[in-house]
């Protein structure tokens, strides 16, 4: 037997070479491997950037959404949406696991979350998704999934409720990034102000890390219904109306609010929302996009164009230990718990919505 693979790149047919990730097919129908662990997959949770441009694409038709997400996996053997370039994760029962893909807390059976994007993840569909409304970012599915080592999954917690423990994890890396910067000087200093764009799930999630850590937080969303609503909550120290693609709209509204932030986390799932970042942070501050709509072209050229000092962060989905910390802040907080519950798992509409 070989060693297992813990890249995934045995699973890898077109092109040869690359990472899962970065491959246009990867396999998803040869027998497991060393290493690997098999799911039998109950549901897949798009990410809001994918789901956003899939309704968009197939003008608010939901057939023609399950179709082309039908089409996509049936193709590529995972789920990545070709505009978007992003997929999501999936909820499900481990059925089996290769030599050396077994962990000692994760049997057999149990319910598991993959923690790795559904972009990386070889999946084979062996329905017609006809549970699936083609609104919800969360989908019910009857299919398999397979992963290359048992650390990229994470036990579902028996005391939440699957959908609203997909929802978390979606996005876990947020508040797991905002906890690692806030204990790292900046030129600017130690983070005292946090700017979120975006009052989704993300931003809620970052925000209640970051209050925990006694950070101070303001959010900027679109439109004055959304933001009463999260005010009613309590979920930031301040909400302010701006639309993210108008960077002098948000620095202005930011700057009437207070002082400008020594980190800001973009969670917006629509492009054109970079600059808004860059001209609303302290110099020797930090910037971290979470959004999978973010162009890093538009970022980088923007920093420099403006010359602006600050530290930019691609905020990816791992950062050990960060399933447990949005779960925690979930428990723990009352705010938080609210919010997730109160939010539906619909698909966003056309206006400005947030990851």
């Amino acid at each position: 037997m070989s060693a297992p693979d813990a890249l995934g790149m045995d699973r890898v047919l077109v092109p040869d070479g690359v990472l899962p990730q970065a491959a246009h097919r990867l396999d998803a129908r040869s027998a497991i491997r060393a290493g690997e662990v098999a799911i039998a997959v109950d549901y897949l949770n798009l990410d809001s950037a994918s789901m956003r441009d899939l309704l968009a694409h197939n003008g608010d038709d939901p057939e023609r959404v399950k179709a082309e997400v039908r089409a996509i996996v049936a193709e590529r053997g995972k789920m990545t949406n070709p505009r978007t370039g992003s997929g999501g994760m999936l909820v499900g029962t481990i059925i089996g696991a290769g030599p050396g893909g077994e962990r000692t807390d994760l049997a057999v059976g149990d319910r598991v979350a993959t923690l790795i994007s559904l972009t990386a993840t070889p999946l084979a569909l062996d329905d017609g998704l006809d549970a699936w409304d083609g609104r919800s970012e969360i989908v019910p599915a009857r299919g398999f999934a397979i992963v290359p080592s048992a650390r990229t999954l994470c036990r579902l917690p028996e005391d939440v409720p699957i959908q609203t423990a997909l929802s978390i994890l979606d996005v876990c890396g947020a508040p797991a990034h905002v906890a690692r910067l806030a204990e790292r000087p900046m030129i600017a200093g130690r983070v005292q102000r946090m700017l979120l764009l975006g009052g989704g799930k993300s931003a809620v999630l970052a925000s209640a890390a970051a209050r925990r850590l006694g950070i101070g937080t303001i959010c900027a969303v679109p439109s004055e219904a959304e933001a009463e609503r999260l005010r009613a909550l309590d979920l930031f120290d301040d909400v302010v109306v701006a639309d993210a693609t108008r960077p002098g709209t948000v620095r202005r509204a930011v700057l009437d609010a207070g002082d400008l932030p020594d980190l800001t986390l973009v969670c917006v799932n629509a492009p054109g929302c970079e600059h808004a970042a860059l001209v609303s942070t302290r110099s020797g501050g930090a910037v971290v996009y979470f959004s999978m709509a973010t162009s890093f072209t538009a970022v980088a050229l923007g920093a420099e164009a403006l010359c602006l000092d600050v530290d930019l962060y691609v905020g990816t989905g791992y950062v050990p230990g960060h399933a447990e910390l949005a779960l925690d802040l979930f428990r723990r907080d009352h705010r938080v718990r609210a919010f997730f519950e109160r939010t539906p798992t619909t698909s966003p509409n056309r206006n400005l919505e947030h990851a």
